[in-house]
């Protein structure tokens, strides 16, 4: 094999990585995004993972019964609006919780995980004949090309021949940048997460504004596991959220709650998860215990928030509920 040869099949390789690398990264991307509008606002939300599993439920309920109606190619779109709205009801829970009823906002997510997991899988079993999982859906997103730039070698098959919910995932991360930082609602939000009594003096209503972070968090979290069921696994079981709303989690610590800070962190993570495929095509891999290969993304995830949490400044109110008859 000549060295251009050689090359060639590298940079080949190399492309494919990238490109799984942004299918993996897509759902880590809204979960983290969504994890930093409720904590800029000064709400914990370690339902996250909850959220996922509930929008990957119900993405897989909804396009299932669009296809049932031949809706087609609609499917998969009606299958994201069913994530958004079933998944803002559990953040709505979270919310009235923490946000009206003052509790500790971890237990409540945690609570938020547990009850996510358990409705969806007695849903589930309810709705397709006592079986453990959704049927396998037929129409799913498929990847899109942008014209001309996919066919740049090497870089359009990388970047530019995607899932539709990688594009709208990256279109969020700008969009959570300008509101975050660039409108009188942004600049609210972050308010009442550092200060919320003094953003309470100045006529800012810190409960409103906090509802409609966890809610917006609750969108993003449901488009995060849909992601997943319409673009990778086509049906939802227990295990089709394994772990990715807590590494979402992790992409919004490392990234310092910032929306491009998160995006870095959320395609680190993503490579750790398509690595995990891309070594079994050689033939050294063939020596290591598939269970570290699949260990890969977790151990990294403790690595990185053992660095990181200490030097990460989370938002100065984070956690603690807000009571205007405590100023």
């Amino acid at each position: 094999m000549d060295l251009l040869t050689m090359l060639n099949a590298f940079f080949s390789k190399f492309s494919e990585l990238i490109n799984t690398t942004l299918v993996y990264s897509t759902a880590l991307i809204f979960g983290a995004l969504g994890g930093i509008f409720s904590e800029r606002s000064g709400v914990v939300n370690i339902g996250i993972e909850g959220l996922m599993v509930s929008g990957a439920f119900a993405s897989a309920v909804g396009a299932y019964y669009a296809e049932e109606a031949n809706m087609g190619i609609w499917s998969p779109w009606i299958g994201l609006l069913t994530a958004m709205l079933f998944a803002l009801i559990f953040a709505l829970i979270h919310a009235v919780a923490t946000i009206t009823f003052k509790a500790n906002q971890v237990i409540s997510g945690v609570v938020i995980n547990f009850l996510a997991a358990g409705v969806t899988l007695y849903l589930v079993k309810v709705l397709f004949n006592g079986a453990g999982q959704t049927e396998t859906l037929n129409d799913v997103f498929s990847k899109w090309e942008v014209p001309l730039l996919s066919k740049i070698p090497y870089i359009g098959p990388a970047f530019f021949n995607a899932y539709p919910t990688t594009y709208i995932a990256l279109i969020l991360v700008g969009l959570t940048y300008y509101i975050l930082f660039k409108t009188p609602f942004g600049l609210r939000l972050r308010s009442v997460g550092e200060h919320p009594s003094a953003a309470d003096t100045v006529g800012i209503k810190v409960k409103r504004i906090r509802y409609i972070a966890v809610l917006i968090s609750g969108l993003l979290g449901g488009l995060g596991g849909a992601t997943i069921t319409l673009t990778t696994t086509s049906t939802f079981s227990h295990n089709t959220i394994s772990g990715q709303g807590f590494i979402a989690m992790a992409a919004m610590i490392f990234g310092k709650w910032h929306p491009v800070g998160a995006l870095g962190a959320a395609v680190f993570f993503g490579m750790a998860q398509a690595l995990n495929n891309f070594m079994r095509l050689f033939d050294f891999s063939k020596n290591i215990p598939q269970e570290f290969l699949y260990m890969l993304p977790y151990v990294l995830t403790i690595l990185v928030l053992a660095g990181a949490v200490g030097r990460a400044k989370a938002p100065s109110a984070l956690g603690e509920p807000y009571d205007p008859g405590k100023r």
